[in-house]
């Protein structure tokens, strides 16, 4: 687990972008819970913590696309593919991701997870 930052950090209803291990994170806080999925959109590669946050769901500045916070998935256009996920917790109010996500980005995977083509 790598620690972000603190808990005062983020406050409900807000997000807050995170460096985990080379990756760009987006920490969400819903409701006092907090998630973390990639900060990269799946449709324009845009950073999706300077979008909105609306309950579980965040949009994307540049086109509208948004996404569930909770499980990465696209839920509307023009966005198709979902957002890993991260596993985050807080000790002793400090945040703590673990840097393995929930599957690559897919549209990224060859350069942060060293895919080559076939």
């Amino acid at each position: 687990m790598i620690d972000v930052g603190s808990l005062d950090e983020v406050a409900p209803g807000t997000a807050m972008h995170a460096d985990v291990d080379g990756t760009p994170v987006c920490i969400v806080n819903v409701d006092g819970t907090l998630h973390a999925i990639h900060d990269t959109c799946t449709h324009a590669l845009e950073s999706l913590c300077g979008g909105w946050v609306d309950g579980d769901r965040i949009e994307c500045p540049r086109h509208g696309a948004s996404f569930s916070v909770v499980t990465g998935e696209a839920l509307t256009p023009p966005a198709t593919l979902p957002l890993p996920r991260f596993e985050v917790e807080v000790r002793d109010g400090r945040i703590l991701v673990d840097p393995t996500p929930s599957h690559p980005h897919p549209l990224l995977q060859r350069q942060e997870y060293g895919a080559t083509r076939g």
